[in-house]
């Protein structure tokens, strides 16, 4: 077993190395991961962790730049822990890009529970988000349950996503926004006109229009300003 950084060599473990119950999913061969965080310590800490899992290989990257190498050189591996605060981009964006490469397994690791950034990670197809605080079981347990196939959440986030994407309205009553309403809001919070915001998200100006008037009607207020308000207060954008 072994973690291999970016100029390394893989070095991995004979099939059989390892006790069955220390393989956290049933697969004959053992898994191989990819860290990516810029904090060498926590990488390393991770990795060894990883490691006593039964993970035969685990690649480690310190940026977007490295990591994207990585990925590249080696392919899809069985599970991918990304940092969200990377030196050179977002976690969310990586997080996109290795699925949309056919990576199947992806855990983010942040150090903030901004109800933004949960959801914006499992949106984006992480199956997992982990706090950097948390504990060494904590993080075992996430990391099974997506390599049994499931997902999780730390414990101190769960109640965010159970609100899913909520906003109490101008009478105090929670509306559900769509996932595309969410992001058009969140776009008008950067101070993205609506034509702006159409060639971001591939609209037209007409649709935005539209999705703003669905939101205005669910919020009780036709203010732009106040639809976004509303949202931030809730958590649903930033």
């Amino acid at each position: 077993m072994a973690a291999v950084g970016l100029g390394q060599a893989a070095r991995t473990t004979p099939a059989g190395a390892l006790p069955a119950n220390m393989v956290p999913h049933p697969r004959e061969e053992l898994f191989t991961v990819l860290v990516v965080d810029d904090h060498p310590l926590l990488r390393e800490a991770i990795a060894a962790r990883l490691l006593q899992m039964g993970a035969g290989t685990v690649h480690e990257a310190a940026s977007m730049a490295e990591a994207r190498a990585r990925a590249l050189a080696t392919g899809p591996c069985d599970l991918a822990i990304l940092d969200l605060g990377l030196p050179d981009g977002t976690g969310i964006e990586l997080v996109t890009e290795l699925r949309s490469q056919g990576w199947p397994r992806i855990v983010v690791l942040a150090s903030s529970d901004d109800p933004y950034a949960v959801r914006a990670a499992f949106q984006a197809g992480a199956q997992a988000y982990l706090l950097k605080s948390a504990s060494p079981m904590v993080v075992t347990d996430g990391v099974r349950r997506v390599l049994d196939g499931g997902v999780y959440a730390d414990p101190s986030v769960a109640p965010v996503l159970a609100a899913g994407t909520r906003v109490p309205g101008t009478d105090n009553t929670p509306r559900e926004l769509s996932g595309r309403e969410v992001e058009v809001l969140q776009l008008v919070a950067d101070g993205r006109s609506n034509k702006e915001i159409g060639e971001a998200l591939n609209l037209s100006a007409l649709t935005v229009k539209s999705h703003l008037s669905r939101i205005g009607r669910k919020l009780g207020t036709g203010d732009r300003a106040q639809m976004v308000a509303l949202a931030m207060r809730a958590g649903v954008i930033r």
